[in-house]
């Protein structure tokens, strides 16, 4: 009798010790009922009561990330690209394969170089968008080298031709542009061009912001992909936090002032100034007197002078 009361407890999810110290208060032949009220009154509780009761412990999430845990992701996308700390990397194929040829060929091997490059990096998520007639045989006119390559990365899923076609025997051909830039902006990610864009940005307040932040230029140097150290300009983001999600953001005290010599605050400002060497050491009256050539003891035994 003990042994069934004990297992039927224990599977409403109550504790051995406390089923058994009520057992012993009440007896072994104590109604089911009377041993549950017991039970409550004792203030005991399931165990899966007290899983629901209990706060879990409270995460931070990153803005922009889609969930908490890195295990759900939203269906149709791609792996890695809510979890990943890097942000998705989208391509204008046109213009660095161009740029790779003097702007005379069609270099597929600049885009493999540019893949390659954000691939040594980390980041899973990389689109190149190309025009469709590029799959044609190349023309005098439109050259073309390594069209193999555009194959490969097609293979791989990383290509992505916008679509054309004849009419009458005339192209027909979408705006790849605006693929680049709408999916960019729906990824909340970076655009590879040296294109600005500004028939886009004149189309859309949003675009514009988001092209004006999220432009990587580059340079080919003997066949090397190179994007800037700074993307935004001397006093902006550098490379590692403008590729990322969740950007390090530098100490205040060696970020440059952006008020430069025109900077009010003195020894008060938290920023760093090159033309201050001996800021933090100096106070205001330490510095005026510095000024004049005073000898700082001086100053300091007058102070003490009128404090007596």
């Amino acid at each position: 009798v003990h042994q069934s009361k004990l297992d039927f407890f224990c599977k409403l999810g109550y504790g051995k010790q406390d089923i058994c110290k009520v057992l012993e208060n009440l007896g072994q032949e104590a109604l089911e009922d009377d041993v549950l009220k017991e039970l409550i009154r004792m203030g005991s509780k399931p165990q899966a009561l007290e899983a629901q009761v209990q706060p879990s412990p409270l995460k931070l999430v990153a803005r922009g990330s889609c969930s908490a845990s890195p295990g759900s992701k939203w269906l149709g996308e791609d792996e890695g690209d809510s979890s990943n700390h890097l942000r998705p990397i989208v391509i204008d194929g046109s213009n660095v394969a161009m740029s790779h040829g003097n702007k005379e060929v069609f270099s597929c091997w600049g885009i493999q170089l540019a893949v390659d490059w954000f691939r040594e990096r980390g980041h899973t998520y990389i689109k190149v968008f190309v025009p469709l007639w590029r799959k044609e045989p190349p023309r005098q006119d439109s050259p073309i080298a390594d069209q193999h390559i555009l194959e490969e990365l097609e293979k791989q899923s990383i290509l992505v031709y916008t679509p054309s076609r004849k009419v009458k025997g005339k192209r027909v051909v979408c705006y790849d542009d605006r693929y680049i830039v709408k999916v960019a902006y729906e990824k909340d990610g970076v655009i590879v061009s040296n294109d600005h864009y500004r028939d886009l940005q004149n189309e859309n307040p949003e675009w514009k912001w988001f092209i004006e932040q999220r432009l990587l230029m580059y340079s080919f140097v003997s066949n090397r992909f190179m994007p800037p150290d700074d993307p935004l300009g001397r006093h902006g983001p550098t490379l590692n936090n403008f590729l990322s999600k969740q950007p390090v953001l530098p100490d205040p005290k060696w970020q440059p002032c952006p008020y430069g010599k025109k900077c009010t605050y003195g020894n008060k400002c938290k920023y760093y100034h090159p033309e201050r060497p001996h800021q933090a050491q100096l106070s205001v009256a330490d510095e005026l007197r510095a000024k004049i050539k005073v000898p700082l003891s001086l100053g300091k035994e007058e102070e003490q002078r009128n404090r007596s």
